[in-house]
């Protein structure tokens, strides 16, 4: 298994919801992704399993120092390979290379050794208001 990454590479909205159902557990969302990251994102970084899509994470950022990972998934066959964590490297090399000095991560319990461990994250305090 050979995995290339890429920065802001492009993809098929159906591959994307596809494995954004299979990674959080919902139904397949008919979701433009395409147009929702070029819009909102600073960047996205794919990751192909000779030319199969099987990881992904959006970056979306404040215009300014803080960027945020969105949605980092892999495909169900390829967890556990250091693929997320090489998504969420290639993220934060990219969000740097763009001037961000932050970059800030929301997930559930169970992610955090993911999170924690092998991405490097540090906890910090903050808030949420559910809407």
């Amino acid at each position: 298994m050979t995995i290339t990454y890429e920065w802001r590479g492009g993809f098929d909205n159906v591959a994307v919801s596809a494995l954004h159902a299979e990674g959080f557990n919902h139904p397949t969302p008919d979701v433009d992704w395409s147009t929702r990251v070029q819009r909102h994102s600073l960047g996205w970084v794919c990751a192909r399993d000779d030319g199969d899509l099987v990881g992904f994470v959006n970056v979306v950022w404040d215009g300014g120092v803080h960027a945020f990972i969105l949605d980092t998934v892999v495909a169900g066959g390829s967890r556990r390979s250091g693929i997320g964590a090489e998504l969420v490297v290639e993220a934060a090399r990219q969000a740097r290379e763009a001037g961000c000095t932050w970059l800030h991560v929301d997930f559930e319990d169970d992610l955090r050794p993911f999170y924690f461990d092998a991405c490097g994250f540090t906890p910090t305090t903050a808030g949420l208001i559910a809407l």
